[in-house]
């Protein structure tokens, strides 16, 4: 079997996902061609250099709808024999693309691909595409359906997560993300994002709160708490789920929760002699991946069950993991990982994650990625668990060993 290397990762800051976020006069398209020039020109990529792009985005709809990855690489420096794939994991899309692109490569489809994704929240929000997952009553009644938020709560109920627990994971993703800044952490990745003009428009996350502390977000109302407990009354179709729960404790709010933001990340993967034909050096092997289905109206555990997935199959122990980067799409999702593998919490996300820096749908695997390989040099550590929740009740993982 070949074996896949990662040779480049990089990413956009990450704009507040509102009208007033630096990115939100950015289409998807614009965003995404700047993080595959990039990569085309980091990497001095001429002709039909990968053989394809593998695009992730969330909400396929509007301008982020049709094939978003051939119109990106159209728009592109890339040559235009290069075609393009968009893929559809929910939260996880651009690390399915990397992933996807990985084992392509593993089983001879093509010597190279670049792979990510992107979100444009500010521009085509969440759920605007009206997915039958959420909407359609054959689906969501016989699934017992309920948003993102009360299923943050429910794991929070169901293995005793308390708003202090919580807020207190908040308020250090902020200070580990405003240290990584501040020490150029990110520096090898990021991509500022300019206009037409070449001039700069973005090139810090500017999603961060670095003032923010716990007697701050002790003022914040749950935000899930209204839809759960009156209308639409969510807590009851849990509880028709989940009998044993007497109530479900809302703990989650804007605070303690994955900000939405715009942002794009873009990796490039290859085989052995892809480098060697044009004198790149590989900085990971893609050691595995892994993907599961889980209970959808829980929802969010993925990253437990795909995580014992990926160890089982490869043989690995929680020991054998140096860095962990896992998803804050809530703090209940990571501190439920945590709890369950008795993680080192310097090990874990180290640079902060989604609460702090925001969550750009399509994109965040691709960001999770990059990161940990960034963070296994810097602190020169060998191996890394990526892995995310996933909408619907999913799990996503990647496993890469520096080289």
């Amino acid at each position: 079997m070949t074996e896949a290397y990662i040779y480049d990762a990089v990413r956009s800051p990450r704009g507040k996902g509102r009208p007033d976020g630096s990115l939100h006069e950015v289409t998807a398209v614009t965003l995404g061609k700047q993080m595959l020039n990039a990569i085309k020109e980091r990497n001095a990529l001429e002709g039909h250099a990968v053989e394809d792009v593998i695009w992730g985005n969330a909400t396929q709809a509007m301008e982020q709808g049709g094939c978003l990855a051939r119109t990106t690489v159209l728009a592109s420096d890339l040559d235009q024999s290069i075609p393009g794939l968009s893929i559809n994991r929910f939260c996880a899309s651009g690390m399915e693309a990397v992933n996807l692109a990985a084992n392509q490569i593993r089983g001879g489809a093509g010597e190279a691909y670049i792979a990510g994704g992107i979100e444009m929240m500010s521009r085509v929000p969440m759920g605007s595409d009206g997915a039958a997952v959420a909407v359609d009553p054959t689906v969501a009644l016989d699934d017992y359906f309920v948003p993102q938020g009360i299923s943050a709560d429910i794991i929070a109920t169901q293995y005793g997560i308390s708003r202090d627990d919580a807020d207190a994971f908040a308020v250090r993703s902020q200070q580990l993300a405003k240290k990584a800044w501040d020490e150029g952490r990110f520096g090898k990745s990021i991509v500022t994002v300019r206009d037409v003009n070449g001039l700069p428009i973005l090139a810090y996350d500017e999603f961060i709160r670095p003032g923010t502390d716990m007697q701050g977000l002790g003022a914040l109302k749950p935000s899930f708490k209204d839809m759960g407990e009156t209308m639409p009354g969510f807590d009851k179709v849990a509880k028709l789920k989940y009998p044993h729960m007497e109530r479900i404790n809302h703990i989650h709010h804007a605070g303690n929760s994955s900000g939405i933001v715009d942002g794009s990340a873009a990796v490039l993967i290859g085989s052995k002699e892809f480098g060697e034909a044009r004198g790149l050096k590989p900085r990971a092997r893609i050691r595995a991946t892994a993907k599961i289905g889980t209970d959808p109206t829980i929802m969010l555990t993925g990253p437990v069950p795909v995580t014992e997935k990926i160890l089982r199959e490869t043989g690995m122990s929680i020991g054998d993991i140096d860095l962990f980067e896992v998803n804050e799409a809530f703090s209940s999702v990571v501190l439920r990982f945590v709890q369950a593998f008795d993680v080192d919490m310097d090990k874990l996300n180290v640079n902060g994650g989604a609460i702090a820096l925001g969550h750009p749908l399509g994109a965040s695997g691709a960001i999770i990625i990059g990161t940990l390989l960034d963070e296994l040099e810097r602190s020169d550590k060998e191996v890394g668990l990526a892995t995310l929740c996933v909408a619907s009740g999913m799990g996503a993982a990647t496993i890469i060993e520096r080289v």
